[in-house]
């Protein structure tokens, strides 16, 4: 083989590649997808679009459309609702909810994420297919109550709680506000409608007038 055709044949060895293909960025483009139209409208053909790889180089990386929702939502809880486990490392229970409440406010009031929570909204409507997706998600907000519940109850240990004070219902408390910030949020409620809310809510604390 002469240079120059080693040299045509390099070229197009170069043409025929692909470009470079980023896991992060592609997972990302695939959880915005997913956090806009929740697991079952999110088609595989929106996917595609979405990440710019075919269906084939898709199930190579990351699996069916399950496999990567699973994936999408540890991105999901370690990235934009990275925000829980901080605000449960606050030193009051007061503060604990208030943080909590005040940053879903600010992550669900973002314009481009102007969606609701992806966890909440994705367990809302799922048909038989999608069971264990649904199921999932239902796990992790059973999770988030616990943790709460767990945190509120070494408050009481702390004397920051009153002995009295039903953990459980607190936590849940916790949750159903900011499940329904979450569907505000995705029918373009204004951070500072809902901002009102966590405020209204705050009130209610137990012992609020204390801190």
């Amino acid at each position: 083989m002469t240079l120059s055709e080693n040299t045509n044949t390099d070229a197009i060895k170069r043409r025929g590649r692909p470009p470079a293909f980023n896991h992060d960025d592609a997972l990302e483009k695939a959880m915005l997808a997913f956090w806009m139209y929740g697991y079952e409208g999110t088609s595989m053909a929106a996917l595609i679009e979405a990440m710019n790889m075919n269906k084939p180089s898709i199930y190579a990386a990351f699996g069916n459309k399950e496999a990567l929702f699973n994936k999408v939502l540890d991105k999901y809880v370690s990235g934009p609702s990275a925000f829980v486990k901080e605000a449960l490392a606050e030193p009051t229970s007061y503060l604990v909810a208030k943080a909590f409440l005040t940053k879903a406010v600010e992550l669900l009031t973002q314009h481009q994420n102007s969606r609701g929570c992806m966890i909440v909204q994705g367990a809302l409507s799922c048909g038989p297919e999608a069971e264990m997706i649904q199921k999932k998600l239902i796990a992790y907000r059973a999770n988030l109550e616990e943790s709460f519940k767990k945190r509120f109850d070494l408050a009481k240990d702390n004397k920051d709680l009153s002995n009295d004070t039903n953990t459980t219902a607190l936590a849940k408390y916790i949750a159903t506000i900011h499940q329904g910030i979450s569907v505000q949020a995705s029918s373009g409620a204004s951070k500072d409608a809902l901002m009102g809310v966590v405020d209204l809510a705050m009130k209610n604390w137990p012992g609020h007038a204390q801190v």
